[in-house]
């Protein structure tokens, strides 16, 4: 048995239940890992919500560490005692030990430890896929602008930090001035208040009028329209998340004045295999093993307290990682 949070229906936290689960022994392909350390990420407030719809009673999370405890036949990667970490599908990670499929689930290098594991696969393999893959037509180029939105968030922190090794400019929008000082801090070149600025003007100052390659939003519906206004001609739009609000319906005729591209982009279709997988990974390990990439864990809650990390993630309380320790 396993303690385990789960949700019998969509809603607030306060859905969210303590539960005793049966794990069982891992089937043909599986692993059963026991958890030291769980990272939250906002995917896990859409799920609950409703706004991504899963068959129900649903247990949450994507994201955790800790050590392998046994492993079904086929897999061959890994072995018991082996320390580890993932993000991936299906949900689950909320708990204590869990069985789940093999196939992306990382060896974890002995000098990153539970808790940064914990905190960086989602998104530290969000940010890879970002800035490594999810590219504009021209390419990016060491020199290049780009904007990034919640920068003082997970993923924006690592890309802040990732960005800057690869010679970009990153310009960084946060909510609040000392969220903002954060961004500087871990590598943004300028960061705007979007609580207090206009960031598509400012933009628009820091680069000349020319406008950036890329934008890589998260925030969503009340971002969207100014983000447009940022790029330069033949920029991409890259959205990859709602926390404002699904962006509504907009006529591509919109774009054409810049010939722009716009993607929504997800990250488990970038772990489309388990060799996938492990190149992004080895890419995340390799920055955060040589100090380029730091994880910063700003909060850490108890897997009884999932429900006020859930409030304080929701009200945009948080920067950086958070954990939820079982």
């Amino acid at each position: 048995m396993s303690l385990a949070v789960q949700i019998a229906r969509n809603g607030g936290p306060e859905e969210m239940k303590l539960v005793d689960v049966d794990v069982g022994a891992p089937g043909p392909g599986e692993v059963r890992i026991r958890h030291h350390a769980i990272g939250l990420n906002f995917i896990d407030v859409y799920q609950r919500t409703g706004l991504y719809t899963l068959p129900m009673p649903l247990n949450l999370g994507m994201e955790a560490a800790g050590v392998v405890e046994a492993v079904g036949d086929g897999v061959q990667h890994l072995k018991a005692g082996d320390r580890v970490a993932y993000a991936s599908n299906p949900p689950g990670s909320y708990s204590e030990v869990r069985v789940m499929p093999a196939a992306y689930v990382c060896q974890l290098p002995d000098s990153i430890d539970f808790e940064t594991g914990a905190a960086m696969m989602l998104k530290g393999l969000t940010a890879q896929y970002l800035l490594r893959q999810a590219k504009p037509v021209e390419g990016l180029h060491s020199g290049d602008f780009v904007l990034f939105h919640a920068a003082a968030g997970g993923v924006g922190l690592i890309a802040c930090q990732w960005a800057k090794a690869l010679g970009l400019r990153l310009i960084a929008t946060a909510g609040s001035d000392e969220k903002c000082q954060l961004a500087l801090a871990n590598g943004a070149e300028v960061a705007i208040n979007y609580r207090t600025e206009n960031f598509a003007e400012r933009v628009k100052d820091i680069t000349a009028g020319k406008g950036v390659k890329v934008v890589y939003d998260s925030v969503g519906k009340d971002t969207w329209e100014g983000s447009l206004q940022c790029l330069r001609a033949f920029g991409l739009m890259v959205s990859f998340g709602n926390a404002s609000g699904p962006v509504p319906p907009f006529a591509p005729a919109i774009l054409a004045a810049k010939s722009l591209y716009v993607t929504r982009q997800g990250l488990f279709t970038h772990l489309r295999s388990r060799e996938a997988c492990q190149s992004m990974a080895n890419d995340l390990f390799a920055v955060v093993g040589t100090g380029q990439v730091k994880v910063h864990i700003a909060q850490r809650f108890a897997l009884s307290e999932v429900q006020a990390a859930h409030r304080a993630l929701e009200a945009r309380k948080t920067t950086g990682s958070s954990i939820l320790l079982p």
